[in-house]
């Protein structure tokens, strides 16, 4: 009985960890089969190079690069925002604040993490880009400038979270060996503590690189919506997840636009995996640096 309760569990946990894989590969397919009309038609350099996304026009124009332009400007800025932030607050909670401190700032950063991001879209179109267009006095606070900083916001409860996860698992042993050696409790933390959650630090950062990258309801709502190459942060974008979202519903099935739009969704998919496998060889050549896993 025991023998055939255990066959039971083992096939019911191995058919679910198929299913993720099942749900990945549909996704996939989903994409390719849906973008594959438009990918024969058009050519793929000059998609993913041009620098006009009009495709409602006659002839339409399906030029990718400032919507990935957007994508890259709009991330990078957010995490500008969140690293310093993220990383510094995971090792404040961990290392220097006190047990008071942290009771009410670890609360704090997960309800933070749980806040849905239209919530952070209506806090950054309604409070931070008339805050910052007054500040700055530029002609419009919707722009790639504001987004990343939303952004940024957003994104550290994540970054935060996983790197004190990473602090977490770094043996006493090491604090107690660099203290008893003379170093400083500063010292101890940047030069033993950092360099041996590195591999969990480099995973929250590149994951948190890719909730920025995913992010729709945020840059949708902050980001302003023009579809041209920005001359500058203080210029509004449209990023690839935005400019699905916000035309999808008005595209013709079966029409390029259609197909356009799920080219794009592609192109976004392979950037995401590019980001995830990144993160996992940073991972594992710390964790080989540090001898703990091959």
């Amino acid at each position: 009985m025991r023998h055939f309760r255990e066959t039971i569990y083992k096939r019911v946990f191995t058919i679910l960890a198929f299913a993720s894989l099942l749900f990945l590969t549909g996704i996939v397919l989903t994409l390719f089969v849906e973008a594959y009309p438009f990918l024969v038609s058009h050519d793929i350099s000059r998609t993913l190079f041009g620098l006009y996304w009009y495709p409602t026009y006659d002839p339409p124009e399906f030029g990718m690069l400032p919507l990935i332009t957007a994508s890259f400007v709009v991330t990078l800025g957010a995490m500008v925002v969140c690293i310093p932030i993220g990383v510094g607050t995971a090792l404040f909670l961990h290392e220097l604040a006190s047990a008071s401190q942290r009771a009410v700032l670890k609360p704090l950063i997960e309800i933070l993490a749980g806040i849905p991001s239209i919530i952070f879209g209506f806090f950054g179109m309604i409070i931070v880009a008339p805050f910052i267009q007054g500040l700055l006095d530029i002609p419009v606070g919707l722009n790639a400038f504001t987004a990343s900083l939303v952004l940024g916001i957003m994104a550290t409860p994540t970054v935060a979270s996983l790197t004190e996860d990473a602090v977490s698992f770094v043996p006493r042993s090491f604090r107690e060996a660099s203290l008893a050696l003379g170093a400083t409790r500063w010292q101890t933390l940047i030069r033993v503590v950092v360099p041996a959650a590195g591999s969990g630090i480099s995973t929250a950062i590149i994951l948190g690189i890719g909730r920025a990258v995913g992010e729709t309801m945020v840059v949708l709502m902050v980001a302003g919506g023009a579809a041209v190459i920005p001359g500058s942060v203080f210029d509004p974008v449209r990023p690839m997840t935005a400019t699905i979202a916000a035309e999808m519903g008005e595209a013709v099935m079966g029409s390029p636009h259609y197909n356009a739009l799920f080219a794009i969704g592609l192109t976004l998919f392979f950037i995401t995996l590019a980001i995830n496998i990144v993160a996992e060889i940073i991972s594992r050549r710390f964790r080989l640096k540090l001898g703990l896993g091959r």
